[in-house]
C-alpha cells in the first residue's frame, strides 16, 4: 500500500485526476465520479475513500464558491435556510454512512443518476434569462429546507454528483439561469463537504497526505473551471453538464450491476 501511494505513476495519476475533477466540479459538479473510483483503485477501503475524498473536495468547492460569491452570483443571506438544512442533512448522512453497511447505496445510486440523466436528456435545459432571485415566500423557504436536507444527506452519505443535482434542482425549483444555479450549488456543496469532513475526521477515516495532494490539484482545476464557466456562460456549461450526468449514470450503473 505504501509503495503504491508513493509510486511516481500513482502520484501523476492523482494530480491529473485532481485537475480534471476540480474543473468539472466548478462548472457543473460531479468531480467525485472521478476521484472516488480513483481512490478505490488505489486500495483504500470505502469509508476511508469517502473521507479522503471529502478532504480534497473541500478545496475545489471552496475556491469555486468563493469565486462565484466575488462575482455576485451567490447571496449568502438569501439562501440561509438552504445552508442550515444542508448542514443538518450532511451531518446526519455522514454519521449514518459511518455506522451502517453502505452496500445498498451502491445499488440505489445508479438508479437515481439514471433518472436524472434521462430527465435531463428528454427535457432539454433551455436558457433561462433570469438573474433575479425568487420571491421570499413561505413556499420558497420550504423548498430550501427540503432540498438542502436531502442533498446534504446524500452528499454526507455518498456524494458523487451532488453538485450536478444542485444545479438541475435549482433551475427547476427556482427558475434561475444555469450560472446562478451553479453559484448556489457550489456554496451548498462546500457546506456539506466541510460538515461531512469533520465527521469523517472524528471517525478517523481520512488519509491526509493523499487528500491534501488531490485537494491542491482540485483547487487549481476549480479555479480554472469557475472562471471558464463565468466567462463562457450557459453555452459552455450546458453541454458539459449533460455529458457529466450521462457519464455518471453509465459509470455507476456498470459498477453496481455488472462489475
Amino acid at each position: 500500500m505504501t509503495e503504491l501511494f508513493f509510486d511516481p505513476g500513482t502520484w501523476a495519476l492523482l494530480v491529473f485526476v485532481g485537475l480534471i475533477a476540480g474543473f468539472i466540479d466548478a462548472v457543473v459538479g460531479g468531480g467525485g465520479m472521478l476521484t472516488v473510483p480513483t481512490l478505490l483503485s488505489l486500495g483504500l477501503p470505502a469509508h476511508l475513500t469517502l473521507g479522503t475524498n471529502k478532504l480534497s473536495a473541500c478545496f475545489s468547492s471552496g475556491i469555486a464558491s468563493y469565486t462565484y460569491f466575488r462575482k455576485q452570483l451567490f447571496n449568502p443571506q438569501f439562501w440561509k435556510n438552504s445552508f442550515y438544512s444542508t448542514l443538518t442533512g450532511a451531518f446526519i448522512g455522514t454519521v449514518f454512512v459511518n455506522l451502517i453497511d453502505t452496500q445498498w447505496l451502491e445499488k440505489i445510486l445508479p438508479v437515481i443518476i439514471l433518472i436524472v440523466a434521462l430527465y435531463t436528456l428528454l427535457n432539454q435545459i433551455h436558457d433561462i434569462d433570469n438573474h433575479k432571485l425568487p420571491e421570499n415566500k413561505s413556499i420558497f423557504r420550504i423548498k430550501q429546507i427540503i432540498q438542502g436536507f436531502l442533498l446534504g444527506f446524500y452528499d454526507g452519505s455518498s456524494g458523487p454528483g451532488t453538485g450536478a443535482f444542485w444545479v438541475i434542482s435549482n433551475m427547476r425549483l427556482y427558475k434561475l439561469n444555469i450560472l446562478l444555479s451553479s453559484g448556489i450549488a457550489k456554496a451548498m456543496n462546500f457546506t456539506s463537504n466541510v460538515t461531512s469532513l469533520l465527521i469523517f475526521i472524528y471517525f478517523g477515516q481520512v488519509n491526509w497526505l493523499i487528500g491534501l495532494t488531490m485537494g491542491a490539484c482540485l483547487m487549481l482545476g476549480a479555479y480554472i473551471g469557475a472562471h471558464s464557466a463565468i466567462h463562457f456562460g450557459a453555452k459552455f456549461i450546458r453541454p458539459v453538464f449533460i455529458l457529466i450526468v450521462v457519464i455518471m449514470a453509465i459509470k455507476l450503473g456498470y459498477d453496481a450491476w455488472f462489475s
